[in-house]
């Protein structure tokens, strides 16, 4: 497989499918978002971390490239003209959902309550999934915005509305673990 094809030289890359579009396209934002999303979830894979946050992250790490893939097809290019699916992978399921909001629980229920929002920081594996999950933020923006205009798979939105709230729930289970300060924002009186 050649690394550079020169086809991108002008402005345009293409879509799952072969539709050209320039590289700022808002499908373009959307998937390559979820691709920086998974460099900075890789980054905190590479932490000393338990073992089961690993899994859990390669695990979320396989589902955001079936995510990208399927922000990288538009709809009119989903099935082949015999009716076949275009994308021959597996979609986004309630499971992969259900799996980060266990995830969270568990972890939830290790933690003390929270009272106040909290300053990202205290430790740096934790700055990391602060990171990661402001990307995230990002990247569901993006696809909300890209499926107002070009409808895509709702469990899209759903996981990556989930996943940001179980990587919040990670920084602070990780606050915990490492022993970190967790600073509560109390907001300034005057």
């Amino acid at each position: 497989m050649k690394i550079y094809t020169k086809t991108g030289d002008s402005g345009t890359t293409a879509l799952f499918g072969g539709t050209r579009v320039p590289k700022h396209h808002i499908r373009i934002e959307s998937y390559g978002t979820v691709d920086e999303l998974n460099s900075h979830i890789g980054l905190i894979r590479d932490q000393n971390i338990n073992q089961l946050y690993k899994n859990v992250l390669i695990e979320v790490q396989d589902r955001l490239f079936t995510v990208g893939a399927i922000l990288a097809t538009p709809p009119e290019k989903e099935v082949l003209k015999n009716g076949q699916p275009r994308l021959n992978i597996n979609r986004i399921s309630e499971a992969d959902i259900q799996l980060l909001e266990n995830e969270i629980d568990t972890m939830n229920d290790a933690l003390p309550p929270m009272t106040h929002f909290v300053l990202p920081g205290g430790h740096t594996t934790v700055s990391y999934c602060h990171i990661a999950r402001c990307v995230c933020r990002r990247a569901e923006r993006l696809s909300v915005h890209l499926h107002e205009l070009e409808p895509t798979d709702e469990q899209v939105l759903k996981y990556l509305n989930r996943l940001s709230d179980y990587l919040f729930v990670l920084a602070r289970k990780l606050s915990f673990d490492l022993q970190a300060d967790e600073v509560k924002w109390i907001p300034r009186k005057e």
